[in-house]
C-alpha cells in the first residue's frame, strides 16, 4: 500500500513542476522574444524489495523550448528590431556576452545602441555601434547595416546556436550559452520599427493548465483512498 502512495507522490511532483512552467508561460504572453517552454517526462523504474515489482514511477528529465517565431508588431520606433528566422542579438553584459530575441533598443549618453537596461548591442567584430550625436536619421536595414543620415556606421551582429535549447536564461530576455559556441547566422533578416512578441499561445496553455489541475486532483483522491485502506488495516490490525 505503501507503494501505491509513492508512485502518486511522484506524479504530483511532475505535474506540480509542469504547473509551474505553465505559470510562466502564462506570465510572458505579452513579453518581447520570449519562448514558450514544456516539460519532457520519463518513465523509470524504482526497486523495491527482492520480490516484488519494481515501482514504474515518473520525472521530468529536460525541457522543450519552442524557438518558432513570435508575431511581429510594428512600432515605427527605429531602434525597436526584430529578426525574421533563426538568430539572436547580440549583448555584452558585465557577465559576459549574452543573446536575446527581445530587439527593444535606445541610445545611451554615449551614442551606443543599448538594451533597455543598458547592456550595448554587438556589431559585426564585436565593437559597439555609436551612432553620431548630431544625427537625426537612423536607418537599418534587413542585413543589418546600421546608418546614420545616410553614412554606414556599423552592421548587427546575429548569431545562431546548433542547439538553442541548450541555452539558459538569464533574466532581462537573455540567454547564457553556457560555453556553446555560436555561428553567424545564415542570412538573417532584421526588421527595423518592428518588434517580435511572445509565441506562447494562451488558449493552449490554459488547456493545459486545466489538464494538470484535474490530474492533480485525481493523483490526490488516490491519495486520500490509499490513506483510508491504510488506516482501516491499521484498524483491523490493532483489533486483532
Amino acid at each position: 500500500m505503501e507503494n501505491t502512495l509513492s508512485v502518486v507522490l511522484s506524479r504530483q511532483g511532475v505535474l506540480a513542476r509542469q504547473m509551474e512552467m505553465i505559470a510562466t508561460n502564462l506570465a510572458n504572453t505579452n513579453t518581447a522574444g520570449f519562448k514558450a517552454e514544456a516539460i519532457i517526462f520519463s518513465e523509470f523504474l524504482e526497486p523495491t524489495a527482492p520480490r516484488d515489482d519494481p515501482l514504474s514511477m515518473v520525472h521530468d528529465v529536460s525541457f522543450l523550448r519552442d524557438m518558432s517565431e513570435g508575431n511581429m508588431t510594428g512600432t515605427d520606433n527605429p531602434l525597436d528590431l526584430a529578426i525574421s528566422g533563426e538568430g539572436f542579438f547580440a549583448i555584452d553584459t558585465p557577465q559576459g556576452e549574452r543573446f536575446t530575441r527581445h530587439g527593444a533598443f535606445q541610445l545611451d549618453n554615449t551614442g551606443q545602441i543599448v538594451t533597455l537596461a543598458g547592456a550595448p548591442l554587438r556589431g559585426e567584430g564585436g565593437a559597439p555601434i555609436v551612432v553620431p550625436p548630431e544625427a537625426s536619421t537612423i536607418t537599418i536595414t534587413r542585413d543589418g547595416t546600421v546608418s546614420a543620415d545616410a553614412a554606414e556606421i556599423g552592421r548587427i551582429e546575429v548569431v545562431a546556436f546548433d542547439q538553442p535549447q541548450a541555452l539558459s536564461k538569464d533574466g532581462n530576455g537573455l540567454y547564457d550559452p553556457k560555453n556553446q559556441p555560436s555561428r553567424a547566422a545564415d542570412n538573417p533578416t532584421i526588421l527595423q520599427g518592428m518588434i517580435e512578441g511572445s509565441n506562447v499561445k494562451g488558449v493552449a496553455e490554459m488547456t493545459r493548465m486545466i489538464d494538470v489541475v484535474r490530474n492533480y486532483q485525481s493523483a490526490g483522491r488516490m491519495a486520500e483512498t490509499e490513506h483510508k485502506r491504510i488506516l482501516e488495516a491499521i484498524d483491523v490490525i490493532i483489533g486483532n
